[in-house]
C-alpha cells in the first residue's frame, strides 16, 4: 500500500531498494556504508514488509524500519512489540512533514498488526513525545577504578559455581539459555532469536581497532550456565611501565544472585586493569549493593526503552499489577483516535485464598500468580474520569519503570479524584525495573 497524501509517497521499499534506503540513514546519522559481514548480519534481521520509505520522484528521503518483538512486560508476559529503528530523513528534506507523516503511517501499521505497543531508542529526546511515546525505562553506567570493585562481605557464597572462559560465538547457546531466563523476570527485554544473537556476538577485527577480541566469561555449575559476561580489553602502558588496562563489560546476565557476584567479583578484580566501564545497566542493578563501596562505581542515569501504546484496553489488559486498583482513565492521542477516550482499568484483588498470610503473596485466587501480579480488565466507559493525561504519558508507564506520580507531580496527569494518580502509579510500577540491554 501507498499512501499518496502529501508530496512524499510512503510505501515498503523493494530489495532493490536497499542501498538508497541505507543512504538516508547513512547521510542522517553520520554513519558509513555497511561492510559485507555488516551487511549480512543486518539483512539476517531486516524485514523488508516493515520498511518504510518517504520518496520525492525515484529516491527515497526519509526512511523507517521495525522489527517484530516479543517484549517481556510486567507479570512474566511476553506481548507482541515493534521495535522501530532507523527512523531517519535527509538533510535536504528537514522540516517538511517527511517524519510526521512516516511516523503516523508506521503507528497505525503496528496497531493494524495486532502490536499494542511499538518501542524505540531516542537519537534525540525531544523528537518522539511529538509521536505519543514516553520514556519507559531507564539504565545507568559505572565506571570504577583499579581496587575500587571489591565486594562486601556480606556477598553470596559460591553455592558451586566455576567459571569458564568461552568463545563467544560457540557460546550462544549456553548464552540464551540464561537470558531466556531472566528474559520473563525483567520487563524491557526481548526475546533474540538467532539473527540477534549473531548481532550481539559479531566482532570484526575492523570495528575495534583498539580493544581485544569480544571475550566471554560463563558461571556455570553441574546443572549448567547460570551466569555470562561479555566484554573487552584495551591494553595500555604508560611511559613508565606500568599497566593500565581498560575493561568493557558489553553485558553481563545472571540468572540468580550468585552467579552475579561470582562474574562481578572476576572481572573487578583483573589484573593490570586500571579502568573498568560498565555501560547500559538497569537502574536497579545488584551490583550497587554488592559492591563494599557502590560510591565508587559514580552511577549515571539516562533514558533506555521509549514505549508506545498504540491500543490502549488491550496493552493494559496484557500486563500485570503490583496491587488492586479501579480507575477510569481519560487518554488524549491525537495520532491514534481509538485510544482516545474513557478507559475504565479495573485491577482486582483475588481474595483471600490458601496462600493468604503465609507469604505466598495477596491471595491465591483466579486471576493471580503469587510471582506474576495480578490480572486486569480494560474497556470504554462513560463514567467520570478519575485522572487525565496524554497517550506519552501512559506509554511511560506502561513497563513499570517511570512512577505516574511523578508525572502527575510534573503537571503531565490531572488527577480528578484525589488519590487516583497515587493508586494508580503504585499498580503499576513494577520490580525489577524494566531494563532493555541493547540498542537495536
Amino acid at each position: 500500500m501507498t499512501e499518496s497524501a502529501g508530496p512524499y509517497p510512503i510505501r515498503p521499499i523493494g530489495p532493490d531498494e536497499l542501498g538508497s534506503f541505507d543512504a538516508v540513514d547513512e547521510h542522517a546519522f553520520g554513519g558509513t556504508p555497511h561492510t559485507e559481514a555488516q551487511r549480512r548480519l543486518f539483512l539476517a534481521r531486516f524485514e523488508l514488509d516493515r520498511s518504510l520509505a518517504a520518496f520525492d520522484g525515484a529516491a527515497p528521503v526519509g526512511i523507517a524500519a521495525a522489527y517484530s518483538f516479543r517484549l517481556s512486560v510486567p507479570g512474566r508476559r511476553l506481548l507482541a512489540a515493534a521495535g522501530v529503528s532507523m527512523v531517519a530523513v535527509l538533510p535536504t528534506h528537514r522540516r517538511r512533514g517527511v517524519l510526521s507523516s512516516l511516523m503516523r503511517r508506521q503507528l497505525a501499521d503496528v496497531r493494524d498488526r495486532g502490536e499494542p505497543i511499538a518501542v524505540l531508542w531516542a537519537s534525540e529526546a525531544p523528537i518522539y513525545p511529538r509521536y505519543g511515546y514516553g520514556r519507559a525505562s531507564w539504565h545507568a553506567s559505572f565506571s570504577l577504578g583499579r581496587g575500587e570493585g571489591a565486594l562486601a562481605d556480606a556477598v553470596p557464597a559460591r553455592d558451586g559455581l566455576r567459571l569458564r572462559l568461552a568463545d563467544p560465538a560457540a557460546a550462544v547457546p549456553e548464552l540464551a539459555k540464561v537470558y531466556d531466563a531472566v528474559l520473563p523476570e525483567r520487563p524491557g527485554f526481548f526475546a533474540r532469536t538467532e539473527a540477534w544473537w549473531q548481532r550481539e556476538t559479531h566482532d570484526p577485527a575492523s570495528e575495534r581497532p583498539d580493544a581485544s577480541p569480544l571475550r566471554c566469561v560463563l558461571a556455570e555449575d553441574d546443572g549448567g550456565p547460570r551466569g555470562y559476561a561479555l566484554y573487552s580489553t584495551e591494553g595500555r602502558w604508560d611511559d613508565s611501565f606500568l599497566p593500565g588496562n581498560a575493561l568493557t563489560v558489553r553485558e553481563l546476565m545472571a540468572a540468580d544472585t550468585a552467579a552475579a557476584a561470582v562474574l562481578w567479583a572476576d572481572l573487578l578484580s583483573r589484573d593490570l586493569t586500571a579502568e573498568f566501564r560498565i555501560p547500559l545497566r538497569p537502574l536497579d542493578d545488584p551490583l550497587l549493593h554488592l559492591l563494599a563501596d557502590p560510591r565508587r562505581a559514580r552511577p549515571r542515569v539516562a533514558d533506555g526503552l521509549w514505549a508506545r501504546i498504540t491500543d490502549v484496553p488491550a496493552a493494559l489488559a496484557a500486563r500485570r499489577y503490583s496491587c488492586p486498583v479501579d480507575v477510569v482513565i481519560e487518554v488524549r492521542d491525537d495520532l491514534l483516535p481509538s485510544n482516545a477516550g474513557r478507559w475504565r482499568l479495573t485491577v482486582a484483588d483475588a481474595g483471600p485464598g490458601p496462600g493468604r498470610g503465609s507469604g505466598a503473596g495477596p491471595g491465591s485466587g483466579p486471576g493471580w500468580d503469587a510471582d506474576a501480579g495480578l490480572a486486569a480488565s480494560c474497556a470504554a466507559t462513560t463514567d467520570a474520569a478519575d485522572l487525565a493525561l496524554g497517550i506519552a504519558d501512559l506509554s511511560a508507564a506502561y513497563l513499570g519503570g517511570t512512577r505516574l506520580g511523578a508525572l502527575a507531580a510534573a503537571g503531565r496527569v490531572a488527577e480528578l479524584r484525589p488519590g487516583a494518580a497515587r493508586r494508580l502509579s503504585a499498580a503499576m510500577s513494577w520490580d525489577p525495573a524494566p531494563w532493555c540491554p541493547a540498542i537495536f
